[in-house]
């Protein structure tokens, strides 16, 4: 069993063998994952050494004591926190061989091709369609709010592939190059000015069977496991004290004594006991992780993430009055992550404002939380055995 001790010796035989200071950021990150000090609860072989996932915390320090590069987790994040922990559950070996080391190298970014314009809220009931010929599937459709589309070199994609069967059971997992002829990437325009998101078009898309990921029809199972774990990297990232959205309006405060009013003080104090209870919820998360995959649990942490986001980020531009409503650029950008805390106030304020529709919209999540985490009866649901095609649209 490898514990604390261990970890700790071979993360400075490797510092010792890969120097920070002399070795190749490339080559460090891809020698670290081959010792098996990337995520340290994957398999050996797959950059870990099946080692309990709290010890990460353990090389992390070691390697960051170091001066060691990471893999820029920000700009990699739906590959670490939603692909790789799919790919690994559903994944073939050769799979598993072939995307996880350049995905957490950061040599390889990865978006999520799940939402569509015709399915709002409703992700089963999506219409991009995949028809197989010989050993390659042919997808057609549009998905939309597609983040990193524009920087990714691959997507994990959900498509339709049996439109007699009920919504939730005619669907199939697919891992597509968005290199390949057919994939066309728009960007759309936020409030912030910016472009991070994207509408993807699928016409005529071939994706070898063999980049398909678990069964033919099996795609809603294969794809909860990377909505609970997109939940968990939303809502549930670990932060220390005052760190994300509250750190920026707590600095206001003490800095800008001018501001203050009692009003705004009370209400200040609300939502930072809020942030650090939701801070010592996700640590809780982490642990329950140890234990197994994520559950409905993140839905109710990536709920909370939302809602103080916003009410963050309202309290922030109200406390700085006038100053609040400035805004530093509204130039059309397509930046590859979102920098919440390196940008000024009215930014976060238009940007959180998303976080209540991305990782799945708060309507529904707080539907998963009642029926899953509470117990409560489910919403009567008439289209359940309804075939996909026999449904209005």
């Amino acid at each position: 069993m490898t514990d604390a001790a261990e970890l700790r010796r071979r993360a400075q035989e490797f510092l010792a063998a890969h120097p920070p200071a002399t070795t190749d950021r490339l080559d460090f990150l891809r020698a670290r994952f081959d010792a098996g000090l990337a995520w340290v609860h994957f398999p050996e072989g797959l950059g870990g050494l099946g080692a309990p996932r709290t010890l990460q915390a353990v090389v992390d320090a070691e390697l960051e004591a170091a001066g060691a590069p990471d893999n820029d987790p920000r700009r990699i994040g739906i590959g670490l926190g939603m692909a790789a922990p799919t790919i690994l559950h559903y994944g073939t070996e050769e799979q598993k061989r072939t995307y996880l080391r350049p995905l957490w190298t950061g040599e390889e970014v990865w978006c999520q091709l799940f939402s569509e314009p015709g399915a709002g809220s409703d992700l089963a009931a999506l219409g991009t369609r995949a028809v197989r010929e010989g050993d390659d599937w042919v997808v057609n459709g549009q998905k939309v709010w597609t983040s990193s589309a524009h920087v990714a070199r691959w997507a994990i994609l959900i498509a339709r592939t049996d439109p007699d069967v009920p919504k939730h059971r005619g669907i199939t997992y697919f891992l597509c190059d968005m290199t390949d002829p057919g994939v066309e990437v728009r960007p759309l325009r936020q409030i912030t000015g910016e472009a991070e998101f994207n509408e993807v078009f699928l016409t005529d898309v071939r994706i070898p069977d063999s980049r398909r990921l678990g069964d033919v029809g099996d795609g809603w199972r294969v794809a909860q496991t990377t909505l609970n774990n997109e939940r968990v990297a939303i809502g549930g990232m670990r932060l220390p004290r005052e760190g994300g959205m509250i750190g920026p309006i707590a600095r206001a405060w003490r800095d800008r004594p001018e501001l203050r009013t009692h009003d705004l003080h009370q209400r200040l104090l609300k939502v930072w006991v809020d942030a650090e209870v939701a801070r010592l919820a996700g640590e809780r998360l982490r642990q329950q992780l140890a234990a197994g995959h994520p559950g409905p649990e993140g839905a109710g942490m990536k709920l909370g993430f939302a809602r103080l986001a916003q009410e963050i980020s309202g309290l922030e531009v109200e406390l700085r009055g006038e100053e609040g409503l400035l805004y530093d650029d509204w130039t059309m950008r397509r930046p590859e992550l979102v920098d919440f805390t390196g940008r000024d106030a009215g930014y976060r304020y238009l940007r959180a404002k998303g976080n209540s529709i991305e990782g799945g919209t708060s309507e529904v999540l707080l539907n998963i939380v009642a029926e899953r985490v509470l117990g409560l009866p489910a919403e009567p649901r008439t289209d359940k055995d309804v075939a996909w095609k026999d449904l209005a649209r």
